[in-house]
């Protein structure tokens, strides 16, 4: 009885992990068991047979690659793994070499045994809360053989035999929405490979282009409204980069509504340092196109601003400078007025980081040079965060490049600079004017909520006596009333 009820008092009632403790795997496997029992046994070597039986051979081999093993289980199926291994080696280096090998037959084979190898089900996370920075990824220990499958592929892909009029019969829809699905692998090694290979299909396939960006706008959408958690959102966006380059002008109303409707909500996902490079590039590449999406882009991302996130500020300053970087001057006078008010309150931000990287903004010479020719919109915006920040910011370095800044708009307008200057000053002495009041008002209340004591002890009544008597009386709301009207 004793031993139970320690234990019931070490339990914390407030901890999120199991009270189980697991060990981390280095390795995971979608393959939990062979499909089959198989004994593979070695083909004789391509080179060694005439060129007439090759064909055949090659498909020998290719459905000989179609086995699988249980990697979870290093000792099982040894000698089998390592014929696979190497027949996976020797068709790599034949298909690689060879020429005129990619027969009609062949095609349907080739996909067959990549099929086997690649389209599974993966398994369930085992760290749903993954953190790049601390965590070890969990990588696929069937790596070894699927590796050579990628390379394989990669190959036939890149051929200077392969037919993409012959290949688009096994290589389809089906085929595509399936390579998609296993960007989700933990394995960065893997998504490094798909995402070559999506490229290559994207690039040899006509057809299957607008198929290919359809499905990868679904991805996005669950992964912004559903599920929060997709792991190849990395390497589908670097994919989209190069396919954005190669739009034609202009822009179809597909790929607009694609950037405020996908590339934009992206930004409001609490994951986002996993894939903003990528993101602001693909974003900034949408604009070096079509420079008239500026102003909606910069709104949108006013509108996803974080609140309580630096981290996430930071990154969304760095993506404003890229963008302001690309700008052209007609549309940054759109989009001066709210962006100011937001670089504003960053530099104004208790965090030194997100003031910082705010600040930074004057020392790039383009950014500044629009500042230079609309300070007198952007002036008055900034000047008084900085005065402030000035006097009242902890940190030194902080105020070091506020007096930069508030240099830099004392030559480029002097005039402004001093009106500001005195207009800010009046504005705090009103400022401190209404406090005293509000001070003072607040004491009356205090010393009618509770009047003085007598020397012998009675308490007085001569407010709430006169209060009675007197024509203008000096109640709660009088006082009330004077103190609004000195404050207004």
């Amino acid at each position: 009885m004793s031993s139970s009820s320690t234990f019931v008092d070490k339990i914390d009632p407030f901890a999120k992990r199991s009270l189980k403790k697991k060990q981390k795997k280095a390795q995971g496997s979608s393959r939990y068991r062979a499909v089959q029992e198989t004994d593979l046994q070695p083909l004789p070597m391509m080179k060694d047979v005439p060129a007439g039986e090759q064909e055949d051979l090659f498909i020998r081999k290719l459905r000989q690659c179609s086995m699988l093993f249980d990697f979870l289980d290093p000792v099982a199926d040894i000698k089998c793994k390592e014929v696979k291994r190497s027949t996976l080696n020797e068709l790599v280096d034949y298909i690689t070499a060879g020429r005129g090998i990619l027969t009609e037959a062949v095609y349907s084979e080739v996909v067959k045994m990549i099929s086997c190898n690649l389209f599974r089900c993966l398994p369930p996370s085992e760290n749903p809360d993954f953190d790049p920075e601390e965590d070890e990824p969990t990588l696929e220990a069937s790596w070894p053989h699927l590796q050579l499958v990628y390379e394989f592929f990669l190959r036939f892909l890149e051929s200077p035999d392969f037919q993409p009029g012959v290949a688009k019969r096994v290589i389809d829809q089906r085929f595509v929405f399936q390579l998609l699905d296993l960007f989700d692998s933990e394995d960065p090694r893997e998504r490094d490979f798909l995402k070559t290979v999506l490229h290559r299909i994207y690039g040899k396939f006509l057809g299957l282009r607008a198929f290919i960006r359809k499905q990868i706008n679904h991805i996005f959408l669950r992964f912004i409204y559903e599920t929060e958690h997709f792991n190849g959102v990395a390497e589908l966006l670097e994919i989209l980069g190069s396919i954005i380059n190669g739009f034609a002008l202009p822009l179809k109303q597909e790929h607009k509504q694609f950037l405020v409707r996908v590339l934009l909500p992206l930004h409001k996902v609490k994951c986002l340092v996993l894939y903003h490079a990528q993101l602001a590039y693909c974003v900034v590449q949408f604009l070096e196109k079509d420079p008239s999406l500026t102003e909606e882009v910069v709104r949108g991302l006013l509108r996803y601003w974080p609140r309580t996130c630096s981290q996430k500020e930071v990154m969304f300053l760095g993506e404003i400078e890229e963008i302001l970087d690309v700008i052209e001057p007609q549309y940054f006078r759109n989009i001066q007025d709210p962006l100011f008010r937001q670089i504003a309150r960053c530099c104004s931000s208790p965090h030194f980081q997100v003031a910082e990287r705010a600040l930074y903004f004057w020392n790039n010479e383009y950014i500044l040079t629009l500042i230079e020719e609309n300070n007198p919109v952007i002036m008055p915006i900034m000047f008084p965060a900085l005065y402030r920040i000035s006097k009242e910011h902890w940190n030194q370095t902080i105020v070091a490049l506020v007096y930069n800044v508030l240099k830099t708009f004392m030559e480029v307008n002097s005039p402004l600079f001093d009106e500001l200057t005195a207009s800010y000053k009046a504005e705090r002495q009103r400022e401190k004017k209404r406090e005293r009041d509000r001070d003072e008002l607040w004491k009356k209340l205090s010393d009618l909520g509770n009047p003085a004591r007598k020397s012998d002890g009675s308490v007085t009544r001569s407010l709430v006596g006169s209060s009675r008597d007197s024509s203008t009386p000096l109640g709660v709301d009088s006082v009330t009333r004077a103190g609004l009207g000195s404050e207004t």
